[in-house]
């Protein structure tokens, strides 16, 4: 009976002992730090005296934990080399859940007097995300713009179609009154097409500048936006050159449509001739017109003081044409005028005339 209950609680003890031992496999974690990941993607991009910072939030720790309660992220900027990185805090976005998208941003201001102190040099940018406790795994890769100075945009931006093209005129700002190396500066205009979803660059002028640009470029019966603005391209010796867009101008918006007719024709011609059987006709010819958009042409007859009638159905797709329709011993008066693809017609030639002989 005492053996038996011994051997009973024996067992108990060596079950317990197999439990205890499946829990305690391996050595102990360390508690996580919640450090978020250091930010590896930053990016800037400089427009006048605005620097555009963007970077995917982490929503990790170093550990490869989701992160519980985030902190603050600071944005730094240093004239300082990336290597020796001394910045001082020019922002501190506030704290908060990541986007669900991860997306993060920040806009800072360079001062005239930063731009103007270091013309030539860089400004440093890195961010640091914190976690609650104001903890970091270190800063951001370090991203950097020139801090050469921009100048202001044209002013009086006005568009009108051509028949060339898109006309712009406009009052560009003075480049300034001494050369200063390295800098260049420049005139770029931009177009966006209706639909398009970027814009294009229509062309770019070196200042100082003519007050007006033609682009020649464009569709006819489509809508155009069109803006401008200065570019400030820096040419180090032995360096990478560098451009930094200023400000846009105001946008104007046009449409081009085309009300532009033809060149009239020139230069026309009409000669009498009999076919077999004594059937007289008369065939006309003129100078063709080289526009890429002409869709023929409509030649006009007239007898005596009467009014000049069209008596072709079609547009004529070559510079000839032979009028059948003529009578022995009548004297025809023929002019002949161009048409485009939209219905544009030029004026009518100069009349020529010519008669048909008795049999």
């Amino acid at each position: 009976m005492r053996l038996a209950r011994y051997l009973s609680g024996l067992t108990g003890l060596l079950a317990l002992a197999a439990l205890t031992g499946c829990g305690s496999q391996g050595n102990p974690l360390p508690p996580s730090l919640e450090l978020p990941k250091p930010v590896s993607d930053l990016k800037a991009v400089r427009k006048g005296d605005k620097v555009r910072l963007t970077w995917t939030a982490p929503r990790e720790t170093t550990d490869k934990l989701r992160i519980k309660e985030p902190g603050k992220t600071r944005v730094c900027r240093s004239a300082a080399a990336p290597a020796a990185m001394e910045c001082m805090e020019v922002a501190e976005p506030p704290a908060g859940q990541a986007p669900a998208s991860a997306a993060a941003g920040y806009t800072d201001t360079l001062s005239r007097e930063l731009q103007e102190q270091n013309p030539t040099g860089f400004a440093v940018y890195t961010v640091e995300v914190t976690n609650a406790r104001d903890r970091s795994a270190g800063p951001s890769n370090a991203v950097r713009v020139p801090l050469a100075p921009t100048l202001p945009p044209p002013t009086g931006l006005e568009a009108r179609v051509t028949a060339e093209g898109i006309a712009l005129s406009f009052s560009p700002p003075s480049p300034p009154a001494v050369a200063q190396d390295p800098f260049t500066h420049s005139l770029r205009i931009y177009r966006r097409a209706a639909g398009a979803t970027a814009e294009t660059v229509a062309g770019e002028l070196p200042l100082p500048a003519p007050p007006s640009f033609l682009d020649k470029n464009v569709e006819w019966e489509k809508s155009y936006q069109y803006n401008i603005t200065t570019v400030t391209k820096i040419a180090p010796p032995g360096g990478t050159p560098v451009e930094v867009e200023g400000d846009d101008s105001s946008t104007v918006e046009i449409v081009a449509r085309d009300s532009f007719p033809p060149a009239t024709p020139t230069e026309v011609q009409a000669v009498t001739s009999s076919a077999v059987g004594g059937q007289s006709f008369i065939d006309l010819t003129w100078t063709p017109n080289n526009e890429a958009d002409l869709a023929g042409y409509n030649v006009y007859r007239r007898e005596g003081d009467a009014q000049p009638q069209k008596i072709n159905a079609e547009p004529v797709k070559t510079p000839a044409f032979r009028d059948s329709s003529v009578s022995p011993g009548q004297t025809y008066l023929y002019s002949v005028s161009a048409v485009d693809l939209r219905g544009n017609e030029s004026g009518r030639s100069e009349e020529t005339s010519e008669s048909v002989p008795q049999p």
